[in-house]
């Protein structure tokens, strides 16, 4: 038996990601892009981690870009509410941007949208002999545990600001500041004796709550990078 709640709040590099990536780079190299303007292949790191992209001038003031950025599965404890959890995170988005340079010069206006591997999963086991969720510490055994869920959503548009990536040839810098805008959700269940717990429902939801005004509370996802690239 478990106890499951939700409300509205990320590695390893997944091949349906890649796959979609490799299609929008194959799209350009065959001429499925506008080819006004030469394209460019840049690389960026920063905030979400690494990546790589490809951006197509249409003309100097308007660019089309799809980029992949990505900061692995990483492990890693943490104490949330008075409980110790140990904690898995996956942390990668695709999107497909689009670049708007109202001066003609190198800053843009960005904006587009993501499709996100934004997960968080932390697990408190009971083999330490007790629990505390919500008002009560429940006597607890190895079998027993509290598994929380923090999740983005998984598509999300992405709105910036930024420099580069405009029409030009050779080697090209950039730079974006900018966010993927979207509400956390947070999901979590009871494992072992735990379940069976005649008030554990009422204390759930307090523990639930308690972590809903921290990470629940996550609305957008920033990112800060900067790359370098070459335009063919």
């Amino acid at each position: 038996m478990s106890t499951s709640r939700s409300t509205p709040f990320p590695v390893s590099v997944r091949p349906r990601s890649g796959r979609r990536f490799a299609a929008v780079l194959a799209l350009a190299a065959t001429g499925l892009l506008p080819q006004a303007q030469a394209g460019e292949v840049y690389a960026n790191v920063g905030l979400p981690g690494i990546g790589l992209g490809y951006a197509h001038p249409i003309d100097s003031r308007f660019t089309v870009r799809a980029d992949f950025m990505t900061l692995g599965s990483r492990s890693k404890s943490t104490t949330e509410e008075g409980i110790r959890y140990d904690g898995r995170y996956k942390l990668q988005r695709l999107a497909v941007l689009g670049d708007w340079f109202p001066f003609g010069g190198s800053f843009r206006l960005t904006g587009g949208l993501s499709s996100n591997q934004y997960k968080v999963t932390l697990d408190a086991t009971g083999e330490n002999g007790s629990l505390t969720i919500g008002d009560r510490t429940y006597t607890t055994t190895a079998a027993d545990g509290l598994k929380v869920e923090v999740k983005f959503p998984s598509v999300t548009p992405y709105l910036g600001i930024g420099w580069g990536h405009q029409s030009a040839s050779g080697w090209r810098f950039g730079a974006d500041i900018g966010a993927l805008v979207g509400r956390a959700k947070v999901n979590a269940t009871v494992r072992g004796a735990l379940a069976s717990e005649p008030d554990i429902q009422a204390n759930l939801d307090k523990e639930l709550a308690e972590l809903r005004d921290g990470v629940g509370k996550v609305r957008a996802i920033p990112q800060l990078s900067v790359a370098i690239g070459y335009s063919f």
